[in-house]
């Protein structure tokens, strides 16, 4: 194996290493983002903190890590069979797509702005803003092959124990006054991201998958040009001049601030990712058409600060998870595994 190949072959394992231990630590406080950027106006959540002790309450505390589903009991008497009140059953599927899904996307990411770095300057070392912009802009797009159809469906299963109480509430009304309804068959079955996409594959095809891409693109570009070079010139703060490297407590933060002030910055276009990849609507919510449907909508009906919803959930969440995945990188986890296999 070349040292080209070997290193190449390092970096996608840091990324997915680092993606699988960033998600496990960061899932509820995602899951919060989700459920808070899809409230229509309405008070469910008062807040993060509200909305995860509502959720361990509901669902327990890895109710964090699952969706929430409804499900009627029938229940036999002499002479007639009622519906028992529904319970509510949690699914132990939303983290696992994302923990499932998070390798390749993450390894993607990072490997393609290392790539496209290398690429456009010389060794990928020396500073050019300009460049450092355009490789982040490169792994921005090389990422949504994996983003877009892992967030589709993880945004179903986080999204869906926010519809479960209206649910609740309301199976004793007739069928057509339900908020929580779905003109799909699978939608009685229990539910899983296999199921999910099945379901999109036979109904709508590869664009099924794919819906809310250019909404992906919109946000996941921004991001990379901010992160990447932010991130490169704090981390080259800290460089010693005898090892050349930064120390990891100073790589870990720098991921952490870059992470943070990226992620703010773009929350706007994860609102609308969110509400336009959320096929599942509560009672009286809107379905959009586009990303300037769904921008116009908001605005009128939510007002600006409906834009910045989840704006803390998603820096909690993109500070410790980039912060973790440059922390891996420092360590070369992908360098010893691969020692192995020399």
């Amino acid at each position: 194996m070349s040292n080209q190949d070997l290193s190449i072959a390092a970096k996608l394992i840091n990324g997915g290493v680092a993606g699988l231990v960033g998600v496990t630590c960061v899932f509820p406080i995602d899951l919060a983002k989700t459920r808070l950027q899809n409230q229509h106006g309405k008070d469910m959540y008062k807040g993060m903190r509200d909305c995860l002790m509502k959720t361990a309450r509901a669902e327990g505390f890895l109710g964090m890590y699952r969706v929430l589903r409804i499900e009627p009991r029938a229940v036999h008497m002499p002479g007639k069979c009622t519906t028992a009140k529904p319970q509510p059953q949690p699914q132990p599927q939303g983290a696992a797509v994302n923990l499932t899904l998070v390798t390749p996307e993450k390894a993607i990411k990072l490997a393609a702005n290392d790539f496209f770095r290398q690429l456009l300057m010389e060794d990928g070392m020396q500073r050019n803003l300009k460049m450092e912009m355009l490789a982040g802009c490169g792994a921005g797009i090389c990422q949504v092959v994996v983003t877009c159809p892992m967030e589709m469906l993880k945004i179903q299963l986080q999204d869906a124990g926010r519809l479960a109480a209206p649910h609740q509430s309301s199976t004793s009304a007739p069928s057509s006054s339900r908020s929580y309804t779905t003109g799909s068959a699978s939608t009685h079955k229990r539910p899983s991201a296999t199921l999910i996409a099945w379901e999109l594959l036979r109904t709508q095809g590869l664009a099924g998958l794919y819906k809310g891409l250019g909404a992906t693109l919109l946000r996941d570009i921004p991001f990379s040009i901010i992160y990447f070079p932010m991130f490169a010139n704090l981390n080259s703060l800290g460089v010693h001049e005898l090892t050349g490297k930064a120390s990891f407590a100073h790589s870990f933060m720098s991921g952490c601030i870059a992470g943070s002030l990226a992620a703010v910055a773009v929350t706007p276009l994860d609102v609308l990712k969110t509400r336009i990849q959320t096929l599942k609507k509560g009672l009286g919510e809107d379905v959009y058409s586009g990303i300037m449907d769904c921008a116009r909508k908001l605005w009128i009906q939510e007002g600006p600060s409906a834009f910045m919803k989840g704006a803390g959930c998603r820096a909690l969440v993109i500070a410790p998870l980039f912060g973790i995945a440059q922390g891996v990188y420092f360590i070369g986890i992908g360098e010893h595994i691969l020692k192995y296999f020399e």
